[in-house]
């Protein structure tokens, strides 16, 4: 198998992943969006496929569950999160690719920086897509959508996305070592 008919095999399986998982914590409407169910799949597609299938996957995933289950809400939140979800694979992918070890250093390198920028992008395009329509996103609002209310997923992310990569490096399914040659050697 060629490994862009791979990657596209991943990202449909990470697609249809974003369009289900939603389901899981949406059960419980209090904390379900504080889960960020749909960043999962894009962050590993970002890690595994690469930035360009992560940027794509990040983007078209949540235009796509808003057409088929009318979810999330397309303006302003499914646009802003298009954006920000574009940012995390984006992001995500090109940090990790440009890692020298594939390890879990670079890995929470890779992880953090694009939880940042995604955060970035998506208080952006809210004040974009809020300005056009004549609201205001204000600090509280950024502060209250981008980290109080986030910190459950951003634990789960935190937690969840190495142990996926551990795990799928034990399997030889990709190129992961739980340290990185530097402190291997200084073992």
């Amino acid at each position: 198998m060629s490994k862009t008919t791979k990657n596209l095999t991943l990202s449909a399986m990470f697609l249809a992943i974003g369009m289900v998982l939603p389901f899981l914590t949406g059960q419980i409407p209090q904390i379900g969006n504080m889960m960020l169910p749909m960043h999962i799949p894009v962050l590993l597609c970002g890690v595994i496929c690469g930035w360009k299938y992560g940027a794509v996957l990040g983007f078209i995933l949540p235009l796509i569950r808003y057409m088929v289950f009318g979810m999330p809400v397309l303006f302003p939140t499914g646009m802003a999160m298009a954006f920000e979800m574009l940012t995390y694979g984006l992001v995500i992918g090109l940090v990790y690719s440009l890692s020298r070890w594939k390890c879990i250093v670079s890995l929470y390198r890779a992880l953090i920086a694009a939880m940042i920028a995604g955060r970035l992008v998506w208080a952006v395009a809210q004040m974009v897509l809020l300005g056009v329509s004549g609201g205001a996103f204000t600090m509280k609002m950024f502060l209250a959508g981008a980290f109080f209310n986030a910190v459950p997923g951003i634990i789960i992310q935190l937690v969840l996305i190495p142990a996926v990569m551990v795990a799928l490096g034990r399997t030889g399914m990709v190129q992961f070592h739980s340290h990185n040659k530097k402190e291997a050697v200084s073992e």
